[in-house]
């Protein structure tokens, strides 16, 4: 009977990342397996600390007495094997810890539901008939999953029915049925998408083709209890020696959800930025979903409607398998230039030839105008002098929520009634950029008679009638499935969309007028607005994996992401110089800065702190991630130590350390 724990401390301090030895005591030798809550004492602190077991054995490495456990929380194993292995390698390789990686990956405990589990035991059901893949010759995507493929998907555009009568895109349908082949096979399917109204695509099409257990939802929109209790139909019961196979559907952190036997796992559109982490250590799904399938085989997809340029690089280094459809289908999109003459009852925001298609197919079915803002107007000027109309108290960009309503900061919320112009004292403004709400006030007056539907941030819809006259302003990525699919696409805003500062404008640009356009009828026209160049070629002949191509080659040239590495170094002057000289040896390509941060935005960091970019190659990642995560360690631990008596008296720790930070291009 073993006699060692090895214990995972829940503790955000750097320096606990590592498993401590505890000893077992008799009274809890059965209940102490791998996977389950304890409580621990912690010496140092006086206290005792939440901790999972991670490792059972009978020897350890202390040659001191070991301090036994204190009590088992629960007996469900809510650790799996398999999530531990991922939680150490990402936490490793972005120089962050183990804990903050467990956190997105084990919900918050819910007593009732767990004893709730415990008590019924798990399900068996299981689908019984697979589904083809339909839409690609040669059972390729069969193959993949059966084999254990890598696969950068060319998602098929259009939408289709299902038997119950709601409207779906074909990719879903495409994920869906690859994901029942993995299960048939006695294997768990982890399908990742950006949000929720992905995520109900692809649950309408599983409710037609599996039993309802069978699927977890794992998405941040549930109540803790919801995910709680979905994460527990993802576990080994503990009176069940056997592996249930699950498909598994979330979010970002869905790439986490525990699967023994992993037979697929898939992420759509994964340029999105919903699907880079926010939180410690900033780990992109696309990157977990690498070293998961790396770790564990079974298959992996990337589909979308376009392609990012960081599995352009996997498909040219021969590491995906680039599968599109066949016979390659491709949406009618026509670009109109900007020059062409404006419709004024729209405000001029239209082209004649827009204009002109709308107008036709509105006879015929609903009509998708995709815009760049919500909102009624989301930036003013000034009348006379043209100067941007800012905020006195907090200089954010005045905005109008309506057409009756005075300005109001878009940062602060502060009214500016009595704004006057900084430059020339005027007090008239004009309308610089026109949100949803003001594009269907003008596209009302525009087309009289037709209903006009609005869905953006504040009123998003997943769903819109297929009937005609009817005209669906939506933001971009806020556009509902209409029944039937579009009779026309219109995509506006297209020029001031590319005005935005960032590596990634164009790759994002193309990714939200190609997923708009992939919602039209066969054969119905998509008309962008104002676009030429590569974009627009690369939109008008379906073939946005050449962008990503001719991205990649750029990149490359210029040193940028994903042909190197980065990691962002921020925090006060002192401790980001430490970091980079811990660096020492650690091949690096370069370090730019330290330079002090822009003060932009209503929360801008203290004009103190800098940031430095360290770029590197993939090969010294490990290196640096090593590197720059003990400089955190040293500076958690380096405050002096106190009187006898008193608390210690660390400062505050300022550096933070992100590898492949998104937000610096």
């Amino acid at each position: 009977m073993a006699s060692v724990a090895r214990v995972l401390i829940d503790t955000p301090l750097p320096q606990l990342d590592r498993l401590f030895d505890y000893a077992i005591p008799l009274a809890l030798a059965d209940q102490v397996v791998p996977g389950v809550r304890v409580t621990a004492p912690l010496r140092a602190e006086g206290r005792l600390a939440d901790g999972l077991v991670v490792e059972v054995g009978d020897t350890s490495d202390f040659d001191g007495a070991l301090t036994p456990l204190e009590s088992v929380v629960s007996a469900a194993r809510v650790l799996a094997p398999e999530v531990w292995a991922l939680a150490r390698r990402i936490a490793d390789r972005q120089a962050g810890s183990a804990n903050d990686v467990l956190r997105l990956a084990i919900p918050r405990r819910s007593v009732a539901v767990e004893r709730k589990w415990l008590a019924q035991g798990a399900p068996r059901e299981v689908p019984r008939a697979a589904h083809p893949v339909a839409g690609y010759e040669g059972g390729v995507i069969e193959s993949a999953v059966d084999d254990g493929g890598r696969v950068a998907l060319r998602s098929l555009p259009g939408v289709v029915e299902l038997a119950d009568g709601s409207w779906v895109g074909r990719w879903a349908v495409t994920l869906a049925q690859a994901a029942v082949r993995a299960v048939i096979d006695g294997r768990t399917a982890i399908l990742a998408v950006p949000d929720y109204r992905d995520q109900e695509q692809l649950e309408a099409v599983l409710s037609t083709m599996v039993p309802a257990g069978t699927v977890a939802s794992l998405d941040a929109r549930r109540t803790n209890a919801q995910r709680y209790a979905a994460f527990l139909s993802c576990l080994a019961h503990p009176d069940d020696s056997g592996h249930t196979p699950r498909i598994i559907v979330g979010n970002r952190s869905v790439v986490y959800a525990p699967a023994a036997e992993l037979g697929l796992i898939a992420l759509y559109d994964d340029g999105d930025p919903l699907f880079a982490e926010p939180l410690a250590p900033y780990a992109h799904a696309r990157d977990v979903a690498l070293v998961r399938q790396q770790q564990q085989g079974g298959a992996l997809i990337f589909a979308g409607h376009t392609r990012s340029v960081e599995v352009q690089r996997l498909v040219e280094l021969g590491y995906l398998h680039d599968v599109a459809p066949v016979p390659l289908v491709t949406p009618k999109v026509v670009p109109t230039a900007a020059q062409q003459q404006r419709q004024a009852g729209d405000g001029g925001r239209v082209p004649s030839a827009a204009f002109r298609t709308a107008t036709e197919a509105l006879q015929a079915g609903p009509v998708l105008v995709q815009v760049g803002r919500p909102g009624y107007v989301s930036l003013l000027a000034c009348r006379r002098c043209g100067q941007a109309a800012r905020c006195t108290s907090c200089a954010g960009p005045l905005q109008l929520s309506s057409a009756r309503s005075v300005p109001s900061c878009a940062w602060c919320g502060r009214i500016a009634g009595d704004w006057a112009c900084s430059e020339c004292n005027n007090t008239s403004y004009r309308m610089v950029t026109r949100g949803s709400g003001r594009t269907a006030e003008e596209l009302g007056r525009a087309f009289p008679g037709t209903r006009v539907i609005v869905s953006d941030g504040d009123r998003p819809l997943t769903h819109a009638p297929g009937e005609p006259h009817t005209l669906v302003v939506a933001t971009r990525g806020a556009e509902p499935i209409a029944a039937g699919g579009y009779a026309a696409v219109i995509l506006l805003d297209g020029e001031w969309m590319l005005q935005r500062e960032s590596l990634h404008v164009g790759d994002d640009c193309l990714r939200w007028w190609s997923n708009a356009a992939a919602l039209a009828a066969p054969g119905a026209p998509t008309v962008l607005v104002g676009v030429g160049g590569p974009l627009a070629q690369a939109l008008t002949l379906w073939q946005q994996h050449s962008y990503a191509a001719a991205q990649l080659v750029d990149r490359r040239a210029l040193g940028f992401p994903p042909a190197l590495r980065v990691a962002s170094v921020t925090g006060k002057p002192a401790a980001v110089q430490a970091a980079l000289d811990a660096l020492g040896d650690v091949p690096v390509r370069d370090v730019l800065g330290p330079a002090a941060l822009p003060a932009e935005g209503p929360r801008a960091l203290d004009d103190d702190f800098v940031r430095a970019i360290v770029r590197f190659d993939y090969a010294h990642g490990d290196a640096v991630a090593a590197a720059l995560r003990g400089a955190i360690v040293r500076q958690a631990t380096g405050g002096r130590r106190p009187p006898a008596g008193r608390k210690r008296g660390r400062p505050a720790p300022t550096l933070r350390i992100k590898l492949d930070d998104p937000e610096i291009l």
